[in-house]
């Protein structure tokens, strides 16, 4: 290796010559002497480790400031699994089929036989999917982890869509984009209304169930990413997602960075650049 000269190093792209190297290589920010103390350490490779220690370092403390976790997102992807299986219950045929229904006279203690659908089970099922929804909704507004906001963006675009049908079944919207459910009034709902809602392909439960898929799939490759405390930027948060994102859930989560004139990616750039020529 040819002699390295830290004043050739200010002509890589991005460079920032306020950054002062006496930080990572100890003694004065003397180029000069630096060159001729530490030359033994830069050709036996020894600096760049020291550099690459310094920029693991730096990755670290950014992710635990940015950065999904991975049990973050493992709960993330928990919930939206659970809200793909409540969706599932309730676009499965037989919770819309008629049963038997024993009813007991609360005066006569007689008891008779009725065929209808089974109201309690519908309540249940559906209040299962809201609350699942919920959690999702929540989860995913406090999440910094972009494709799990782009797929919520989505979710919730979805729900705004039949937000008039909704409200004819007992579901409304409300804030934060979080569903809010009257039982009673789903129990006097129109049957065909529940079922255009919930059953078939292409309704709102299906279309629910295959965007919750989504956003397990995109909580799990985030996951997938995250190697230690380090998270990359392909799964990192984005100011410019944050705004897109504001109107459509409840919460976001996202402070300025630090832009100072001797603190920002060019600088880094320009270090990791100079790291990829030793």
């Amino acid at each position: 290796m040819s002699g390295v000269n830290f004043n050739e190093y200010a002509n890589y792209p991005n460079y920032d010559t306020c950054y002062d190297f006496s930080a990572l290589v100890g003694g004065t920010a003397n180029p000069s002497s630096n060159l001729l103390s530490d030359y033994a350490s830069i050709k036996n490779g020894s600096y760049g480790k020291l550099l690459k220690a310094y920029y693991a370092k730096q990755d670290a403390e950014n992710a635990s400031m940015s950065g999904d976790s991975r049990q973050k997102l493992a709960l993330m992807r928990s919930s939206a699994d659970s809200l793909k299986k409540s969706a599932d219950a309730l676009n499965d045929a037989s919770l819309w089929e008629k049963k038997k229904i024993k009813k007991k006279d609360e005066e006569t203690g007689e008891e008779t036989e009725t065929e209808d659908y089974d109201w309690d089970s519908i309540a249940k099922a559906v209040k299962s999917f809201v609350e699942d929804y919920n959690a999702v909704v929540g989860q995913a507004g406090d999440s910094d982890t972009k494709n799990v906001l782009r797929n919520a963006m989505w979710m919730t675009g979805i729900t705004d869509s039949v937000e008039k049908l909704l409200s004819q079944v007992g579901i409304t919207i409300g804030k934060g984009n979080k569903l809010e459910l009257d039982e009673d009034a789903l129990k006097e709902a129109n049957v065909t209304t529940l079922q255009s809602l919930f059953t078939g392909t292409g309704s709102f439960a299906d279309k629910i169930s295959q965007k919750a898929g989504s956003l397990s799939n995109a909580a799990a490759n985030a996951a997938a990413r995250v190697k230690g405390t380090t998270y990359t930027s392909n799964g990192s948060y984005s100011d410019t997602l944050s705004k897109l994102f504001s109107s459509t859930l409840d919460k976001k989560v996202g402070e300025d960075k630090d832009t100072g004139s001797c603190k920002g990616s060019n600088t880094e750039d320009g270090e990791k650049a100079f790291l990829a020529s030793l």
